[in-house]
């Protein structure tokens, strides 16, 4: 089976911006793919050239096994975006907004898919209500409605809980979920990077239009995470030879920080207990996908700051 998705060497080239350097990658059936980056790293590009609201400069786009070069139009139809802008029209009703969007993408009046899909995304009350009224939480749940509304086998959620609270996060943490269990393949850009350390199968990472990683979630963060042991002591101590970490100026307290190549947190510990020192209480701080982001931005950025402008956008849609 091809992959969902094959982009190679994808360029997209502005006037006075590259905001895609020749970017290849694929994404397999029934994924959850997490493409993260900061803002102006060309995230938002590379998904509007598979969209087609994009203009690649060159480079080959695949979607389904399709080559949008030989047929730009029917893969698209099965593809679905909630973009980051709000982009319907106020004077429909939540339903007539879903029974336009079926038939933007040739699928036949299918009143009991809206109601699965108002019901699901927590707007089956307000179906019937015209989306000026609808509240900024509500509009974020219809949007990602209509990109769901004709079963689209790829759906991209650009930004999709941007500004939305904590329970609609939950409940489309919980959706994308069942999505994936149905077989879609979902790809996610989020700012909230414990959205994609929970939900992503693989990682990748992109900034000033590169791709710097692409790996699957755990592996990378085992291989790049650090997660830190921090001890206190009932009274001042000194360390057993041969005990990695940094010891408090006061004793009281001690860190150890496990990484790839480095000693176990639990070794160390049961180091501690067996020198019987005064512990009076252990905690750890587990390694994020926050911190292997900014350390792989880090670590490409001191190697060559000069090539690339700091602070620019991606330029025009």
């Amino acid at each position: 089976m091809p992959p969902v998705l094959s982009v190679e060497k994808l360029v997209k080239q502005y006037p006075s911006l590259l905001a895609l350097d020749g970017v290849s990658l694929a994404i397999e059936p029934g994924e959850i793919f997490a493409l993260l980056g900061p803002n102006g790293a060309g995230k938002t590009t590379l998904i509007g050239a598979v969209c087609g609201m994009v203009k690649k400069t060159s480079g080959r786009i695949c979607l389904f096994g399709v080559d949008l070069d030989r047929d730009p139009l029917a893969p698209r139809y099965d593809v679905g975006l909630v973009p980051q802008e709000i982009n319907f029209d106020p004077f429909f009703t939540a339903r007539e907004t879903l029974e336009i969007q079926l038939g933007y993408y040739g699928r036949p009046a299918n009143r009991a898919r809206i109601d699965e899909v108002l019901a699901a995304l927590s707007l089956g009350s307000k179906a019937d209500v015209p989306t000026r009224a609808l509240s900024g939480g509500m509009k974020r749940r219809l949007l990602i409605a209509k990109a769901l509304v004709h079963r689209p086998k790829l759906v991209f959620l650009d930004e999709p809980t941007a500004g939305v609270d904590v329970e609609l996060r939950r409940d489309l943490w919980s959706y994308v979920r069942k999505l994936r269990a149905e077989g879609t393949t979902v790809v996610l850009t989020t700012h909230y990077l414990e959205e994609a350390e929970q939900l992503a199968d693989r990682v990748a990472i992109i900034d000033h239009g590169r791709l710097l990683v692409v790996e699957e979630k755990n592996a990378l963060m085992r291989r790049l995470g650090e997660r830190r042991l921090e001890v206190r002591f009932k009274a001042p101590v000194a360390l057993p030879a041969g005990v990695a970490g940094a010891l408090a100026a006061d004793g009281r307290s001690f860190s150890f920080v496990e990484a790839a190549g480095t000693a176990q947190a639990a070794e160390v510990l049961a180091a501690l207990f067996a020198a019987k020192l005064p512990i009076d209480d252990v905690s750890m701080v587990p390694a994020s996908l926050e911190d292997v982001l900014l350390k792989v931005l880090a670590a490409d950025r001191s190697l060559s700051p000069q090539r690339r402008g700091e602070g620019q956008g991606e330029g025009p849609p």
